[in-house]
This record gives C-alpha cells, sequence and structure tokens, in this order.
C-alpha cells in the first residue's frame, strides 16, 4: 500500500489508541478517551490507520451501519475520521486509505457514504462518491402555540449521574428508529459518543411520554437533534413541552414522519457537513436528513 504499514481495527491495542487519540486531538480538536472508557469503540467501528515507527500518521474510520429507509433496512458503511498528521501530507495516504476501505467493503454493503467539510469537496469525487443536498426542516412556533396540548415536566440528564447515564444507555440500545421516512438503528456506540462529547448537556428526560430529546435553546431557535423513545411518541405533547415563550423556530436535525402540521422543508444548498454517497440510492426522497447523531 505504502512504505507505511497499514494496522487496523486495533482498539484493544493501547499503543495505536492513544497514537489514534493523539492524532485526532491534533486534527480535530476531540479527545475520544472518554467514549473509550466506556466501551463505545466497539466492533461497529473499525480504525484502517498507516504508521511511521509505530505512531498513528493517517487514518480513514468505517462505521458499520443499518439504515431503514421507507421501513426497508440497508447495511452500509459510513466514513469518518480521515485525518493526516502535518508532517505527512501530499504523499496520497488518504487516498490509499480510502481506495482500501472501498475495495474491501464495496461488494459486501448496499452503499458507502459520508460528510465532507469545505475543504475536501473536490476530493472524494475521484472515488466515485456523488453528492447530495439534504434538507431542513422547521417549524414556525406560533402555529405550534395556537394548538392546545398537555405539557409535561422536563429533567434534564446529567452526563456525571450514573442513574442518568445508565437511563440514556438504555434508551440507546432499544429505541425505535426516529423516522419511517430515514432512520439509522443500533448505533449505540455513535449515540454514546454524542451523551459523552458534542451533546453532554443537551439531553432530557420526559418523563410522562418516557422520551428522551436531544436539544437546544438559541436565540429564538429551538434546535431539536434527536428524540430517543422505545414507543411510539405523540410529537405535539413533546413540542409543547420544550418550547418556551420565546421560541420562533423549531428545527429538526432528522427526517420526521411525524404528523406535524406546517411543517416546512428545503433543500439546503450549503452545508458544514456535505453527503456524499456511492453507490447514490435511488430510493432516497427528494426532502430527507440523516439523524446528526448517526454522524461519524
Amino acid at each position: 500500500m505504502s512504505d507505511y504499514p497499514l494496522i487496523s481495527d486495533y482498539k484493544h491495542n493501547q499503543k495505536y489508541r492513544e497514537s489514534f487519540n493523539t492524532l485526532a486531538k491534533m486534527i480535530f480538536g476531540i479527545d475520544f478517551t472518554p467514549w473509550i472508557e466506556q466501551r463505545g469503540w466497539n466492533d461497529k467501528y473499525i480504525c484502517y490507520s498507516l504508521t511511521d515507527r509505530d505512531q498513528v500518521i493517517a487514518n480513514a474510520s468505517i462505521n458499520i451501519m443499518t439504515i431503514v429507509l421507507n421501513q426497508t433496512e440497508y447495511h452500509a458503511i459510513q466514513i469518518g475520521t480521515v485525518m493526516t498528521h502535518p508532517d505527512y501530507r501530499m504523499q496520497g495516504l488518504s487516498r490509499k486509505l480510502i481506495d482500501h476501505i472501498i475495495a474491501k467493503y464495496e461488494h459486501e454493503y448496499d452503499f458507502i457514504y459520508l460528510f465532507a467539510n469545505d475543504s475536501a469537496l473536490d476530493f472524494y469525487p475521484k472515488f466515485g462518491f456523488e453528492r447530495m443536498q439534504e434538507s431542513s426542516f422547521s417549524i414556525k412556533a406560533s402555529y405550534l402555540r395556537n394548538q392546545m396540548s398537555k405539557t409535561s415536566s422536563v429533567r434534564r440528564l446529567s452526563m456525571n449521574n450514573s442513574v442518568d447515564f445508565t437511563l440514556l444507555k438504555q434508551f440507546a440500545e432499544e429505541r425505535i428508529p426516529v423516522s419511517s421516512i430515514l432512520s439509522v438503528i443500533e448505533n449505540e456506540h455513535q449515540l454514546l459518543f454524542y451523551f459523552i462529547l458534542p451533546f453532554h448537556d443537551s439531553f432530557y428526560y420526559i418523563e410522562e411520554a418516557d422520551v428522551v430529546v436531544i436539544f437546544r435553546h438559541e436565540d429564538q431557535q429551538l434546535h431539536i437533534f434527536d428524540i430517543l423513545s422505545t414507543t411510539s411518541i405523540d410529537i405535539n405533547a413533546i413540542l409543547h413541552s420544550i418550547v418556551s415563550p420565546e421560541t420562533e423556530v423549531i428545527h429538526f436535525y432528522f427526517t420526521p414522519d411525524y404528523a406535524i402540521d406546517h411543517l416546512e422543508t428545503e433543500l439546503v444548498p450549503q452545508s458544514e457537513d456535505t453527503l456524499f454517497m456511492r453507490p447514490l440510492l435511488k430510493e432516497l426522497p427528494k426532502h430527507f436528513m440523516f439523524p446528526i447523531t448517526s454522524h461519524a
């Protein structure tokens, strides 16, 4: 493959695991240590790394995914954590790793996909990936206030509370798809990552509905990142419980399929995470969004 040895699936090797984490902190500013300590690194997350003198210098990881699309399950690979140490760039190392992953998995899975930032938009088409447009989903809060609905008490969950954390892990393992149009299932390792790192302060439990909602209020906007439930939910009751008097717009970061009146949908021309897919999945609807909590 190159002059640098290729290693993979080394989650139980402390030396390589720590070297991978050091590189991730340098490139992305992410410390995977808490996620690793909570056993988030399982068999569904596999690193493919090039090494020099036993140090990880380049990496591309895969997440083994199950996608539910219009109630049909697809087996997919999501590529993520693509990174190269600054001292080893311009040698085509990422290209070699992506080529290796495609050759290994393209005949075993229905499709391969990834999310790229602006700096990599011209990189992935070289491997046969096609750029796709996701959509945004939102409603104006004024429509919600015109409806009568019972509100429920909402309790913030703490990652430092063992009871709360156990509750979250149980929901991650037993949740039903958040949408029949497009969902990701059996991705507990990714949810655990979001529990511990990006959204650690954004988890709330609505006891009456027995549901966990990941959301944030920013300015006059309510951002709902995910809804974890083990049974069907009353979306209007949940929205009434978490909306504030100052909320103007409610944004969903997944593909809603609930009976939400006045839901606004539009294609997103620009995004910090642009979706690429190989091969293109023709079954995708015109408007969709992969759940943000499933992004690698």
